[in-house]
């Protein structure tokens, strides 16, 4: 139903000096509330059937501008809540409006960030954080300002001194997603008009984020389980191990590896919650798998793997650091592994998963299937896996059109 806005002089109560209080009346579904204007006027000089002061009211024209003026404010606020499909009664219309301060986006980002960190989402907190201190690189400043601000020139200049400073087109994409997030929850706690909202011509489509190949055949996974580290102290066996296990258990990310317990080993198979999308996984232990498991049993510590501590690491973020610390030097070994077979691609933990993802393609096994081994949401996700693979069976199949 429509909504109605008028003044009129309420009758019902009557002042000391024998005026009316002039009232606002709103009327939506049936249902009717006022609010007072602040100001009254003698019943003999208001016109009740017009609902307007007569010709002879005492201030005519500043009554006529106080009552335009309420009125305008409400059919504009009215106006702005149909605008964005917002439902409304009488009784919220008339309702006192308390004005939210808006955040500068330091404030909101610091909040964000806080937020996160709060709600054990570590990972999260963290990209927050590096995209806040590259604006605040960018702009020389704490972010003292509103989220308006950051319009479409702001954004180019943005990925100007980006380019300049010899940002990876990846880390580029990352910032600016991450901003984009940051500015859609702005507007979702009013800190912004969705009219500012920049991204329309910005977009963050421009920046290649297509992923390298990082998959390697079956051969050269065959050839790191042959190497033998067994006499080495210095975690060089333990990433051969990390790497072997993950591509035996379904492209495991090493995040996912770290968190393993005891627990997560239920009648020969491995089960556990996928940390980054939270989607069961349950894949079965082969022979090689469980040997790893086997090997590192008493220095596990509470995990399957020595590289948390249950003694040790106890908060998110303690168990956030050493995760990032222990990959760092996982992968650097890693890389020295691949040196020594005289492989051309650097390996890493991640090479494990897409390694995975790509022998099974080979293989013949459904992208779906492939999807649901590696835990994603969607088979777009796991199509950029097996990009390079895809490309590669084009080129083969070109090469023989003459």
């Amino acid at each position: 139903m429509s909504t109605t806005i008028s003044v009129i002089c309420y009758k019902s109560k009557t002042l000391a000096n024998g005026d009316n209080p002039l009232m606002i009346r709103v009327c939506k579904d049936r249902k009717t509330k006022y609010q007072s204007l602040g100001i009254s006027v003698n019943p003999d000089h208001w016109d009740f059937e017009k609902n307007k002061p007569k010709p002879n009211c005492p201030n005519k024209e500043l009554i006529l501008k106080i009552i335009l003026q309420k009125e305008m404010d409400f059919q504009k606020q009215i106006l702005e809540l149909k605008s964005e499909d917002r439902e409304f009664t009488a009784s919220t219309l008339i309702a006192p409006k308390v004005k939210k301060k808006t955040k500068t986006v330091s404030e909101f980002y610091e909040e964000l960030i806080k937020s996160y960190e709060l709600a054990n989402k570590i990972g999260n907190s963290r990209i927050y954080k590096d995209s806040y201190h590259s604006l605040k690189n960018f702009t020389g400043n704490p972010l003292d300002m509103p989220f308006s601000h950051i319009d479409d020139d702001f954004l180019k200049q943005y990925e100007k001194w980006l380019r300049k400073n010899k940002c990876a087109e990846t880390t580029m994409s990352l910032y600016f997603r991450t901003l984009r997030s940051a500015y859609n929850k702005a507007i979702g706690e009013k800190h912004v008009k969705k009219t500012d909202y920049p991204f329309n011509e910005f977009r963050i489509s421009r920046f290649n984020t297509k992923t390298e190949k990082r998959a390697i055949l079956k051969e050269n996974v065959k050839q790191i389980i042959d190497l033998d580290f067994s006499n080495d102290k210095n975690l060089m066996q333990l990433s051969q191990d990390l790497f072997i296990f993950s591509y035996l258990c379904g492209g495991m990310n090493f995040a996912d590896m770290a968190n393993l317990t005891p627990e997560n080993i239920i009648n020969g198979r491995l089960s556990y919650v996928r940390q980054k999308t939270h989607k069961k996984i349950t894949v079965s232990l082969s022979a090689n798998a469980l040997a790893i498991i086997e090997k590192y049993r008493h220095l596990s510590n509470g995990y399957l793997f020595p590289i948390l501590d249950s003694g040790v690491h106890i908060t998110e973020i303690q168990k956030y650091n050493r995760k990032k610390k222990v990959l760092k030097s996982v992968n650097y070994r890693l890389k020295k592994l691949s040196k020594i077979l005289g492989m051309n691609t650097n390996l890493t933990t991640y090479v494990a998963r897409h390694s995975f993802a790509t022998v099974l393609k080979r293989s013949g096994v459904n992208i779906a299937l492939i999807s649901e081994a590696l835990g994603h949401n969607d088979l777009a996700t796991t199509q950029i896996y097996l990009d390079s693979f895809e490309n590669e069976q084009i080129d083969a199949a070109m090469s023989n059109l003459l």
